[in-house]
């Protein structure tokens, strides 16, 4: 092989490689459906709902959204506007075990009697303590109407709906991580982007560093190569 063409293949590699690393996805998203099966005042109840969670970078941790497309359980009677309000458990897995309590406003509207009930988005806060690969899967929907509650349990053992690189504050060193870093929900805020923006960059900044130093190797060899032939 010509030298010539050894280094076209040196710069070539240089390059994948970091077309590779600012690839790496820093989060995974998907819509899962979710089998509830409710127990409610008059009985058991049920239905699927396609869930959806997202998060995005909040300071030392993220702020995660669970949103509902269907409606799940149903009432008997009308539920005037205000009278319903729901709150969730994501389940937490990979670097860290535990659960996230997310919660959401009130019905605006009035919800007819026997007709499922829409969920708004449920938002809340993790802050993790350990580093690593970490998984979000939907738990348990409560939801309180006239002075009622109804439990619904997740029963087709879904799978995460999403997948997240963490990093812990203080490096992640200490603690169990058997409270997943948890802290109630704050409702409202705007919806969130797919993935912490800051993960991304640093990819791409990364990338950006290894096709620079394999460019760099690439002109060394070249200069290197035209003295040895002089």
């Amino acid at each position: 092989m010509s030298y010539q063409k050894r280094t076209a293949l040196s710069l070539a590699a240089a390059v994948a490689g970091s077309v590779v690393l600012m690839a790496a996805p820093a989060a995974h998203a998907s819509v899962v459906d979710v089998d509830y099966q409710c127990q409610t005042p008059i009985g058991p109840k049920g239905a699927v709902s396609p869930i959806d969670i997202k998060s995005v970078r909040s300071g030392t941790g993220y702020r995660l959204t669970m949103s509902f497309q269907k409606g799940v359980s149903s009432s008997p009677v009308e539920l005037g506007k205000g009278a319903m309000n729901p709150s969730a458990l994501i389940r937490l897995g990979g670097a860290e075990k535990g659960s996230v309590t997310v919660s959401g406003p009130a019905n605006e509207t009035a919800i007819p009697a026997n007709t499922p009930i829409k969920i708004n988005d449920l938002t809340g806060t993790y802050t993790p303590r350990k580093n690593g690969r970490a998984t979000f899967t939907a738990g348990v929907l409560t939801i309180k109407a006239l002075g009622t509650t109804t439990t619904c349990t997740p029963k087709n053992n879904p799978r995460p709906s999403l997948e997240l690189d963490v990093k812990a504050a203080g490096g992640g060193s200490g603690g169990d991580g058997s409270d997943g870093g948890m802290q109630n929900a704050q409702s409202g805020g705007e919806l969130p982007r797919t993935g912490p923006l800051d993960s991304a960059i640093a990819l791409g900044t990364l990338g950006g560093t290894v096709l620079l130093a394999g460019a760099a190797g690439v002109l060394w060899l070249t200069r290197r190569g035209q003295r040895t032939a002089s």
